[in-house]
């Protein structure tokens, strides 16, 4: 790590420089904490979804509102210039620097829900997806829909007024806006809604609130600039500042913080945003009409849109190409011989079945009326729906995954009016053939006019680079010559910054220019986005991507793994883990080898020993990459042979070592607590800390050895109806509160009420998942684990007759891991594994009596359940054990990963510290979860005992 006290290194190689000497005034002003320290970080965080990239000279993450103030009356005395970042998601480069990145994402994640649910007060740093979780149960949701929802935070919606498939110009951030508290380069706070807003802004910025009416009766009182205005906001339109403020509102306060949306940071900070929401409709009806062509389809958008329908997206003959090679689409586009047809996928929403099935009966109607290749169907399944939005959603997966080594994927979008939509498509084709830019699918949101298109670029090649420059002045010409706007939600960024003046006319670029200089009067408010007069600096600053490791290499640096990783607030996420390995490898390009040092030596701990592998990126990742993997194999390269050949004796050994760490465990139960803790902690600073785990009083005592468990026949005579593999995890952790019966105690238990027969196998303690050799990279051990555990569950089976069950998450996933990965012995396939949640749900519960049930339970689902799919069956024991189950909004991985937690404490309190919060704010009558190690992360996050659910179901139906 860097070293305290030291400035990051680009601020330290020029002590004199404006951002310099601001990041020293921050430091005496807001202490420890605020700066950023780690080369490797400052460089890792300087990447976002965009193609652009700038190295900051320092990284700042203010802890709330005052913090920011001090940071902006630093950057104003030292004439620093500043950028706002939260999420990272936007697209356009407006949230990248090369001096102070101002990191609000990490410290700003208040969300107050209000009026039942009617508004929501919230803060910079919250996902679009954990707000619209907390609204959920009051069957409200924010108005704008972005498809990043999952990553992209309400700062950057608020940013850059996104809008999204269904919310169009009606339900954006502009018009759902009710007040917002902003603190202005000069320092100065206001909340818009206090009563005297105005007489504040009045005198404590007198010259802003008299030049806010002036640029208002300027713009009404030309008639030409009203046209373009009215024009141009008719549509989606993020392009440039919202000068429709200067005619939707009258007084200064109204029309300020109706420009800070969509502003991109230039004008100041949003610090909160008070929105007001819109219902959800919980019934949905989906379908997909194809076209022979896209004018025919876009031709069809007005009488679809006079159907009522919520959402229309749009999909060109390249996009129907594509999807078909994912072979993840419906039969009604597999089928397709496609040449020049287009897609529209329909969608309507009601707050009844019979109100969607009366939608639907009128929407045929029209469908009859319409140019359709085939006929059109509309379903309500939830599956058959999802495979219809895979055609759409999959379409950056696609293109984007498979695009060629070391070139960037561009997303661009683009808005003109409905009836020019059609003829822009066929044009914008023209011009991707035109200019060699291949597989480039056009889709969007036809119902509003605005399209995107994807392009795979290689920016160190000046051939291509022409190429773009070329393209982009021939595609802003297409689309202003259709009356439309270069950007209809992405935001204007540093790509489309040259092009406004062109898009508005020299009179309205001025009102914008002095519009800025009102309000950030010395232009330090990210310089370079919205405004540009420099009519190439869309070329500046571009994005490469040198080639890393296979299993990473084509991540597209979009974020939308950071919110459910558990390092996110300690280190690194998996999009900054993936750069962290191109910032390397761009050093030892240069020949940096000091630099390329300094990042590896950092990389060690941030990259490596605080990653929990939980694979949780995964399951968001629009590429399918699990940083997990790329982390096992950097472990199984830097582990020492020493460590490989201890832990491959281990696996040899694995009954006497499970039973030496459950003895161990019960032997510090019993001495004073400072004898353990002392130990190990000499210990880790002696051997290290990723090699040595801590000692806790929160600890359990041992288990006992699996070999114990007894299987008495429920039904005399008869033969197993299952393999039970219980986890070695529960025999070397006791239970959480040292007594009751463990977890493996418990579900033979319930399985014996219930009349089902398990069999516990001979060798039973010797036997293992495989996971810790695994996650640790240790492929000695984890091959002996895997040679005998796989033949004694073979042998146990039945080869393969019979199920195995397990009755631990990440246990039960790791058997299904390891049965993948021993490709030579493929008769293995043939070993069924099943969670002993999913056996419970389905077999048990049903025969067991459901009339004892406690009053609430709180439920910790685990990163193996989400993978396993197996959350839905988690729910259905829970319900089957408590009138009320709550799983807390904030809840995700926490972080435990096996021995993570005692490896590293500092990571699962991280994980677990807003999810605990939330439990310690409720009162529940007992905690559950389905792995070992996750109850026992939560119990010492949240001082409450957590246990198996099936612990709790044995105590309920006793």
């Amino acid at each position: 790590m860097t070293p305290s006290g030291t400035l990051p290194a680009s601020t330290t190689d020029a002590p004199d420089s404006p951002a310099a000497r601001a990041v020293r005034r921050v430091e005496r002003e807001c202490g420890s904490g605020v700066v950023v320290r780690s080369e490797l970080e400052r460089r890792a965080v300087a990447h976002d979804a965009s193609h652009y990239l700038m190295d900051p000279a320092a990284v700042l993450r203010p802890r709330d509102e005052t913090e920011v103030g001090h940071i902006f009356a630093a950057a104003a005395a030292h004439g620093a210039d500043l950028t706002l970042r939260s999420g990272g998601t936007s697209l356009s480069g407006q949230a990248v620097t090369d001096q102070l990145l101002v990191d609000v994402r990490r410290h700003f994640k208040g969300v107050e829900v209000l009026d039942d649910g009617a508004r929501v007060r919230v803060a910079p740093g919250v996902t679009v997806r954990q707000v619209n979780a907390r609204l959920a149960p009051h069957g409200r949701s924010l108005g704008p829909d972005p498809a990043s929802e999952t990553a992209c935070t309400v700062g950057g919606v608020v940013a850059n007024n996104s809008s999204g498939m269904a919310c169009g110009t009606e339900f954006n951030t502009y018009r759902t806006l009710e007040s917002m508290v902003l603190v202005l380069p000069s320092g100065t706070v206001l909340d818009t809604a206090a009563p005297d807003a105005e007489q504040q802004l009045r005198a404590r910025e007198p010259e802003l609130f008299h030049g806010l009416l002036r640029l208002r009766d300027r713009v009404r009182g030309n008639r030409e600039s009203v046209r373009t205005v009215e024009r141009l906001f008719a549509m989606k339109n993020t392009m440039g500042y919202g000068l429709n403020t200067f005619l939707d509102h009258e007084d200064p306060v109204r029309i300020l913080e109706h420009l800070m949306i969509g502003s991109e940071g230039t004008l100041g900070f949003v610090a909160s945003a008070t929105l007001r929401t819109v219902p959800v409709h919980p019934h949905v009806a989906t379908g997909l009409l194809v076209f022979p062509t896209v004018v025919a389809a876009t031709n069809a958008v007005p009488e679809l849109v006079g159907s009522r329908c919520a959402t229309l997206e749009l999909l060109d003959a390249t996009s129907l190409a594509v999807s078909q090679r994912t072979g993840l689409a419906p039969p009604a586009i597999m089928d397709i011989p496609v040449e020049q047809q287009a897609a529209l996928l329909v969608e309507y929403q009601g707050d009844t079945a019979e109100a969607v099935q009366d939608l639907g009966r009128a929407a045929a109607a029209t469908f009859d009326t319409l140019d359709l290749t085939g006929p059109v169907s509309l379903t309500t399944d939830a599956a058959e729906r999802a495979s219809l939005w895979t055609v759409r959603k999959g379409l950056y997966t696609t293109v984007a995954g498979n695009r060629p080594q070391g070139t960037n994927a561009l997303l661009e979008d683009v808005v003109v009016p409905v009836e020019q939509l059609g003829g822009t498509c066929e044009e914008l084709t023209g011009l991707f053939d035109a200019h060699g830019y291949r597989d480039s699918v056009i889709f969007g949101h036809a119902k509003d006019g605005n399209v995107h298109f994807m392009l795979n670029e290689q920016f160190d090649d000046p051939r291509q680079l022409e190429r773009y420059e070329r393209f982009t002045e021939e595609m802003v010409d297409l689309v202003l010559g259709r009356g439309g706007s270069l950007k209809a939600e992405h935001g204007t960024g540093r790509i489309m910054a040259p092009f406004v003046r062109r898009q508005y006319g020299d009179e309205l670029y001025e009102v914008m220019c002095e519009l800025k200089t009102l309000i950030d009067p010395d232009l330090r408010f990210n310089p370079g986005v919205v405004l540009s007069d420099d009519p190439r600096s869309y070329l500046r600053d571009l994005k490469t991507a040198p080639p890393v490791e296979s299993e990473v290499d084509r991540c597209v640096e979009c974020g939308y793994c950071e919110p459910v990783c558990p390092s996110q607030d300690l280190t690194l996420t998996p999009r900054q883990r993936i750069v962290g390995r191109r910032e390397i490898a761009r050093a030892e390009a240069d020949g940096n080898t000091e630099l390329a040092a300094r990042l590896r030596r950092e990389y060690d701990y941030a990259g490596l020993q605080t990653c929990a592998v939980d694979g949780m990126c995964v399951t968001a990742c629009p590429v399918h990459i699990n940083t997990g993997d790329l982390v096992r194999r950097l472990r199984a390269e830097n582990h020492s042979k020493v460590a490989d050949l201890v832990w491959g004796a281990a696996a040899r050994s694995w009954a006497a070592t499970s039973a030496g760490a459950a003895f161990a465990l019960t032997l510090a139960s019993h001495l004073p607590t400072a004898l353990p803790v002392s130990a190990t902690r000499l210990a880790r600073a002696a051997l290290g800390a990723d090699a040595v785990p801590a000692y806790s009083p929160e600890l359990p005592a041992g288990g006992s050895r699996r070999s114990r468990l007894t299987t008495p026949p429920a039904r005399p005579g008869a033969a197993p109806d299952a393999v039970f593999f219980p986890a070695c995890i529960g025999a070397i952790f006791g239970t959480v509160q040292g007594e009751g019966p463990s977890t493996s105690e418990a579900f033979l238990a319930v399985c014996e009420r219930a009349g089902f027969r398990l069999h516990v196998p001979e060798g039973i303690d010797s036997a293992c998942c495989g996971t810790p050799w695994k996650s640790k990279g240790l492929p000695t051990g984890y091959a002996t684990m895997s040679e005998r555990t796989l033949e004694l569950l073979w042998r146990a089976t039945d080869a393969g007759r019979l199920p195995v069950v397990c009755d631990a998450s990440s246990c039960t996933e790791g058997l299904e891991t390891m049965r993948g990965l021993a490709r030579e012995h493929p008769r293995y396939s043939g070993l069924t594994f099943v969670d002993a949640v999913t056996f419970t749900a389905e077999h048990v519960v049903p025969r067991l009596p459901q009339d004892a049930r406690i009053d609430s339970l709180a439920l910790h689902p685990t990163c193996s359940s989400v993978h396993l799919g197996i959350t839905e069956d988690l729910l259905r024991v829970a319900h089957a054990c408590a009138e009320d189950v709550t799983v807390p909004v904030s809840w995700g991985c926490c972080g435990y990963a096996g021995d993570r937690g005692m490896l590293h404490p500092e990571l699962t309190a991280s994980a677990t510290a807003r999810e605990a919060a939330e439990i310690r704010s409720g009162d529940f009558e007992a905690y559950a979860s389905l792995n070992r190690t996750c109850e026992q992360a939560l119990t010492e996050a949240t001082g409450r005992p957590y246990e198996h659910v099936v612990q709790i179901l044995e105590r309920v139906t006793r």
